[in-house]
């Protein structure tokens, strides 16, 4: 993929719409949380949302940026094809990450963010044969999670069919030896979602490292409780958090806004 470094006097939010640039602002600020909650790994790994107005486009992180550095102004804004429309920074996008991301966009048109992390307690789950298993109330969010099989780094545009028909219309799945990826209707549901999806991980982890005999509730009360949890039965999950973690943020570093 050749970078084309779009490069003007005025700012990126001058010459973006009022909408894409509130994008890019979460889109900033749902990077930040992800290195906030410990979830990144260096310039690894990737978080991609659809630019409003446009269906075949969408923005991802300029390959070489540390989560903590991301702003609203570098990200790239790339179609299902991988051209570059949009790019601020002498920086190209992660292969892998457009192979990924854009299989979903391209399949889900009821996704808007994906995220994919490779998290200790998501790689480590993603190695055991059993799966995510309900072993409490956040792991029992989800109980239809999709699974992949590991076929190397994801950069053979070969693997999108599989990516995307092992997905399915699932939320999440787990990318076998591999790590995890969540996806949401907006970027406050994908965040949500790959934290509740991480907590339960850690959960897995911490609970068989205790070397005891497992407690499992009844199958028919982990389904009713994944359904309570279900976006949209009882409200949009991520939505009523997203304006608390945005204070949170720029208590610490509004430096995202830029």
């Amino acid at each position: 993929m050749a970078v084309t470094v779009l490069r003007n006097a005025r700012s990126v939010r001058d010459q973006v719409s009022p909408e894409e640039w509130q994008k890019r602002v979460d889109l900033a600020a749902c990077y930040r949380l992800v290195h906030l909650h410990g979830m990144d790994e260096m310039i690894a790994n990737h978080i991609s949302t659809r630019v409003p107005g446009e269906d075949n486009a969408f923005l991802l992180n300029p390959y070489g940026l540390l989560y903590e550095q991301m702003h609203a102004s570098c990200f790239i804004k790339v179609d299902l094809d991988g051209n570059v429309l949009f790019n601020s920074t002498e920086l190209d996008i992660n292969k892998a990450g457009f192979v990924i991301h854009s299989a979903v966009h391209r399949a889900r048109h009821d996704v808007d963010c994906v995220i994919h992390t490779h998290t200790l307690a998501g790689m480590a789950v993603s190695a055991m044969k059993m799966g995510l298993l309900p072993l409490a109330q956040t792991a029992m969010r989800f109980i239809d999670v999709a699974y992949h099989d590991y076929e190397g780094p994801a950069i053979r545009m070969a693997e999108q069919e599989r990516l995307v028909r092992n997905l399915g219309d699932r939320e999440v799945m787990i990318l076998r030896n591999h790590g995890l990826l969540a996806t949401g209707a907006s970027i406050p549901e994908a965040f949500n979602n790959i934290f509740r999806l991480e907590r339960a991980c850690q959960l897995q982890v911490m609970t068989l490292s205790c070397n005891t005999e497992l407690s499992l509730p009844p199958s028919a009360v982990v389904e009713e409780t994944n359904h309570l949890f279900k976006p949209g039965v009882r409200r949009r999950l991520g939505l009523h958090e997203w304006p608390a973690l945005l204070r949170k943020l720029d208590g610490i570093d509004p430096s995202y806004r830029d």
